[in-house]
């Protein structure tokens, strides 16, 4: 497993620490428990994400004034979360889950971070308490989110919801162009002779096997089109 310190320096990819925004150390290998090389030259920090790296102490993080999501989930963290309002004192959203964290009093050092609206703890401890959601809420009277859930049971909206929204309408504009597309190509073959229309959609069907089922009822749809025109006419002649 690498070592943090490695991992960093690789994240960085040759920009210097002050260029780095969101950095993500997933499952290396910290130092003896502690956070090793981070330095307070990580000025403009949003993001950082230590998951699975064996931390059992936050003493040696640097200050990073910027940093609003912290992920440490899966990690060996029983106390020391003091440092975090010292170090990191704009932090919105803070994921503790899967850590030792089994007391009432392991959390109330985060009633300094003022700015915490988000704050998840499951697979700790203290998630078995009685009355743990009501507790903590009143510890930390700025959390909204506990574990994904506001006090009145209301999901916490995903931070990606957002771009999943601009895919939504984008994928509806392009089925929208799809469909208009559609219609052009039937009523170009629909407009056309009716010798040729059934020449085109033989070739339709060899050329498009797979859109055999639909092409097929299209087919029929048109045929009949065309068999009714022919009636037409021979009523027109009759008469």
């Amino acid at each position: 497993m690498m070592e943090m310190k490695k991992r960093i320096s690789l994240e960085l990819r040759n920009r210097s620490p002050a260029e780095v925004a969101e950095l993500v150390v997933d499952n290396c290998r910290s130092a003896d428990g502690e956070v090793e090389g981070l330095t307070d030259e990580f000025t403009e920090l949003e993001f950082l994400s230590m998951v699975n790296v064996g931390l059992s102490s936050l003493a040696k993080l640097p200050s990073l004034p910027k940093l609003h999501k912290l992920e440490l989930s899966d990690n060996n963290l029983s106390g020391s979360l003091e440092t975090l309002s010292e170090k990191c004192p704009n932090l919105t959203y803070l994921n503790l889950s899967g850590n030792k964290i089994k007391e009432l009093s392991n959390v109330e050092a985060l009633q300094n971070l003022k700015s915490l609206q988000s704050l998840d703890l499951f697979n700790c401890e203290i998630t078995s308490l009685e009355d743990y959601r009501e507790s903590v809420f009143e510890l930390l009277p700025q959390v909204t989110y506990l574990d994904g859930f506001d006090q009145e049971d209301n999901e916490a909206p995903d931070s990606e919801a957002d771009d999943e929204d601009e895919d939504g309408e984008d994928g509806t504009g392009a089925a929208g162009d799809y469909d208009e597309e559609d219609d052009e190509d039937e009523d170009e073959d629909g407009s056309e002779g009716g010798e040729e229309d059934d020449e085109d959609e033989e070739d339709y069907g060899e050329e498009e096997e797979e859109e055999e089922d639909q092409a097929g009822i299209q087919g029929q749809k048109r045929k009949r089109d065309v068999d009714d025109e022919g009636e037409d006419d021979d009523d027109d002649e009759d008469d």
